[in-house]
């Protein structure tokens, strides 16, 4: 397994650590690929009864690597991003690669909780969403961020979000790609605790739920995730088929070009 993931296993608690701190745990194909693995790891170990998921460094995940999004506005496709492939649908998925970055911590079995600080932006808020559970700093930096650079949530967040925050203040931090704090995350519904030691409070709650029976605990986030996977696959895939449309067109590439050349973007009429 890539060292860009850690994980250590101790007394029924999994600790899995982005491991790219240089770059605030930034996604390019490689990150991807290791949290993937990461997670696809854990669906069979017996011995872990709870997950901890944390970032090294400054951040959880500050989103897209931005060497990879200057490629995007190409319109290249290519393994250092999430775009949507064919070749990404393996052993029967219903999520491409970026998709199963986030959505992986749903399909393990067992309770999975988000330590978040820094950032977690873009793809790094979509993955901490996969989390059943979310403790963060009052100051980390939020944002579902695809509008700003022409593109729209595709790793699982448009599911993810469902049944968090309100319809209308979801479309509003979706169609805005705004940065908020964790105090705002936790009053919208996208954080379920703030704490000023996040990493050390997951840790209690997961020594908690190691209490309980883990027959149960397992059965119960069967049951509470029943709806979610029955939609899943369809939104899925409208999600790879809107992206797939957006990449490398007019507006998208103004998007990014924009941002890195200073400017204010000049967009063309919508295709």
């Amino acid at each position: 397994m890539s060292d860009r993931v850690t994980i250590n296993i101790s007394d029924g608690i999994a600790d899995v650590r982005f491991n790219r701190p240089e770059k605030r745990n930034a996604l390019d194909g490689e990150q991807f690929q290791a949290i993937v693995d990461a997670g696809e790891s854990l669906k069979t170990n017996k011995k872990v009864n709870v997950v901890v998921v944390s970032g090294e460094g400054a951040s959880f995940c500050a989103g897209l690597d931005l060497a990879t999004m200057g490629g995007m506005a190409t319109g290249e496709r290519n393994t250092d991003s999430p775009q949507p492939s064919a070749s990404d649908m393996k052993d029967g998925r219903i999520t491409h690669l970026g998709q199963q970055s986030a959505w992986v911590w749903q399909e393990v079995p067992v309770p999975v909780i988000a330590a978040v600080h820094g950032h977690a932006l873009g793809g790094g808020c979509q993955i901490a969403l996969g989390a059943d559970i979310r403790i963060a700093h009052p100051d980390t930096k939020f944002s579902v961020r695809e509008t700003y650079w022409g593109l729209v949530p595709d790793m699982a967040g448009t599911v993810l979000m469902q049944g968090l925050v309100r319809p209308d203040i979801m479309k509003e931090i979706v169609f805005s790609a705004r940065i908020f704090d964790g105090r705002e995350a936790a009053d919208i519904g996208l954080v379920t605790r703030l704490s000023e030691n996040p990493r050390e409070d997951a840790f209690a709650m997961a020594n908690e739920l190691n209490l309980r029976s883990p027959d149960a605990v397992r059965g119960a986030k069967e049951l509470l995730n029943r709806l979610t996977m029955d939609f899943a696959a369809a939104q899925f895939a409208a999600e790879r088929r809107i992206i797939g449309s957006l990449i490398g067109g007019v507006n998208q590439r103004e998007a990014v070009m924009s941002d890195f050349e200073k400017r204010a973007p000049q967009y063309a009429e919508p295709a």
